[in-house]
């Protein structure tokens, strides 16, 4: 079950990010679901979309500074790419109390943009795969839509290879 919204169930803080980029308009295409889309498989399924065409939004620390990588939900980041690209020494998972005092948002709600902080962000090649992906709008019931490479533009990424090659 999907409801579109008018903009009332978009979180403050993601609105706001959104009219200060003037995309105020996207407001309207927020959409939040009854059920949690904390992961990217759950929001997939709630959307009814390919796994890779959600955008996932992880906070790590690179030596201590804490970077946000855009990476597509069918995917998992190399920690060793992330830190050569970098130039990092270490690489790690941020912890949810870094997570929330970065970004504003909960783990499992972080959107691409409107953060509290201005952090370094890396944009996985992988989301251009896609005409369209489906990012967190700010809480763990929601998420909007959109080109990647315009999201790519808005959370002003660095497009890279962090994603991890199996195989």
């Amino acid at each position: 079950m999907t409801t579109t919204n008018d903009g009332t169930d978009t979180h403050p803080r993601f609105a706001e990010a959104l009219r200060g980029l003037g995309l105020g308009e996207l407001t309207g295409r927020v959409r939040r679901f009854p059920e949690a889309t904390r992961t990217a498989a759950e929001a997939a399924a709630a959307i009814g979309c390919e796994l890779s065409q959600i955008c996932k939004s992880l906070i790590f620390a690179a030596d201590g500074v804490p970077v946000l990588v855009l990476m597509d939900g069918a995917s998992r980041v190399d920690l060793d790419r992330v830190r050569e690209e970098l130039g990092a020494a270490e690489v790690t998972r941020a912890r949810a109390e870094t997570v929330r005092e970065t970004t504003g948002y909960a783990i499992g709600g972080v959107p691409p943009f409107g953060h509290l902080t201005r952090t370094r962000v890396l944009a996985d090649r992988s989301l251009l795969a896609h005409d369209l992906v489906w990012a967190a709008a700010g809480t763990p019931h929601t998420v909007f839509p959109m080109a990647p490479r315009e999201l790519i533009t808005h959370a002003g990424a660095d497009l890279v290879d962090v994603r991890e090659h199996t195989g």
